[in-house]
Order: C-alpha cells, then structure tokens, then sequence
C-alpha cells in the first residue's frame, strides 16, 4: 500500500520500520489529529545518555506533541522487554490518550500484540558467565549448546539473543522455544490495533543512512559521545546505539573520524538488513506502507 487508510481515533496504533525509514515522521503525523501521545519501541532510545546519536525525537517534537518512554533510563541501566512491556501496560488504561507506539525493535512489538513468556530473571552469576563466554569464544559456541526448536527460532546472527536463549536455558533448565510456547495472552492482542510496517528498499535506504549518519554529526553526535567517554562501559546496553563504539574509539585515538564514520554507516546498513528480515518473517499480517510514498 501506498497510503495509510482511515484510523479510528480511539485504535492504538502500531509503526514498524527499519532505522531511517521515517516512522517516527509518520507517527507524528498520526498524532497531529489529535488526542494521541507517540510510545517509544526502539531498545536503545530508552536510555537517556544518547539523544542525538539513537535519533531519538527532538524536544522540538516532544514539544509539538505527546511522547513517552524515550530517555527515561538511566545510560548504565538494565532494559528488558519484559520492563518495556510494564511500562506500556501503564499507558494503555481507557480512557487515556490514543497510544501511537513507533519503533525498530521487532521483539517488543511481538512481545506486546503475541504475548511474552514469564521466564525467570537471569542470576548474575549466570550474566557474568555468558558474558564471558561470549567475550572468549563467541557467539557461535553458545549457540551449539542451545536446543534445536530455540535456534530455529532465533535471529542466531544476533549475538545478544543468542545469549539470551543460552542464559534461559542455564537458568531454567528450559529451552527458550520451550518458554515461548507457554505465553500467557498478549497485552494488546494484534487484532485491536490498526498496525503497519514501513517497508524500505535497500536501494532507497542506503542513501538516507549515510545521510542521518552525517547530520548526526553535524547535530553534535561526536561531543555526546565525549560526554559518554568517562564512564564508557561496552558491555553496557546503552553502548549497543549504533555509532557508539565507533565515536568512542575515534575519540580514543584508535581510529579517524572518516573511519569511524564509515564503520557506523555500515553497521546500520547491516542492522537495517536485520530488521527488514525480522519484519518479514513476522509480520505477515500487518498493514504495509512504502516509506518511499511517505
């Protein structure tokens, strides 16, 4: 499709879409009818020790209209899925303004409309485990001991869900799919929602990436991270924004500027392909919007 069709006022609505795709445009949009506050679905937009650099919504924007659940963590903080869905339940009440809940991360959109399962939290003895592990012999490694309806299930291309399954599994003694197939009823089932994915080509992407990744820069993307620099901690889940470790390791002298810049562009360009992908495989059944006739 091509154009959004009507909304009934009072239907949350949902926005997936790669990074650069330009949701958060379209949910502004949306809002600007009226009776709406924007929710933020992106993982690392919570955290509030990079603005510029997760293009999070300008205080412009947050000005112009209602916005919740962006930066309202603390950059050395722990963030789930199962945090973000609470913080949600808090603003779905009746009665309350129209939910517009916009982002790129594919697992808080399915955790919310397809229900998420109640799996015990993760020792810190364990986390500090699988960190290592992963630190000494990688992804791969951990992703040979998981159970085979897990890794059928999982981006095994993400290292952080691979070790997320691998944390279940020592925790509980159950695979991750295991878990997944006893999810109690979702919090916003996908039939109450009018949902769309921002569909983005790679062709017409690429260009805009390279160009945020510019304007980044230009908006002050390199004096955030020198504000990040003391307490710079790379295993943190704030340091996962994309451009982080690049900026940080020009701003310790191991790499350009240029250079930094063309490893970010890339990283995003790969993350985006990973997006795309997760769009597709699940969710079928939404709406799609061509971001090129937005």
């Amino acid at each position: 499709m091509t154009s959004l069709p009507d909304i009934p006022a009072d239907r949350p609505v949902l926005i997936a879409g790669p990074t650069a795709s330009g949701k958060s445009a379209l949910a502004m949009r949306i809002a600007a009818q009226g009776g709406s506050v924007i929710v933020n679905a992106d993982a690392i937009q919570v955290f509030d020790n990079w603005r510029v650099l997760t293009a999070r919504p300008s205080p412009e924007d947050e000005a112009a209209q209602p916005h919740a659940l962006y930066g309202h963590v603390p950059g050395d903080g722990a963030y789930s899925v199962g945090h973000w869905l609470r913080d949600v339940a808090a603003l779905l009440r009746p009665g309350g303004p129209r939910p517009i809940i916009v982002g790129g991360t594919g697992l808080y959109f399915t955790a919310l409309t397809e229900g998420l399962a109640d799996i015990p939290p993760t020792p810190k003895t364990v986390r500090a485990d699988a960190d290592a592990r992963l630190a000494r012999d990688g992804a791969a490694a951990m992703l040979a001991e998981l159970d085979a309806a897990t890794t059928a299930r999982i981006d095994t291309q993400n290292p952080m869900r691979v070790q997320r399954a691998w944390e279940v599994l020592q925790t509980t003694g159950r695979g991750l799919a295991d878990w997944q197939d006893s999810t109690p009823p979702p919090l916003l089932p996908l039939s109450d929602c009018a949902a769309f994915v921002v569909e983005a080509e790679k062709d017409w992407l690429t260009p805009r990436i390279e160009r945020r990744f510019d304007a980044m820069l230009n908006q002050g993307a390199l004096d955030e991270a020198r504000a990040n620099l003391p307490g710079w901690q790379p295993d943190s889940l704030s340091a996962k924004a994309i451009g982080a470790p690049e900026l940080i390791a020009h701003l310790q002298g191991e790499i350009t500027l240029n250079q930094a810049r063309a490893a970010a562009t890339i990283a995003t360009r790969q993350f985006a392909k990973r997006q795309r992908t997760w769009f597709r495989a699940r969710m079928r059944n939404w709406a799609k919007v061509d971001a090129a006739m937005l």
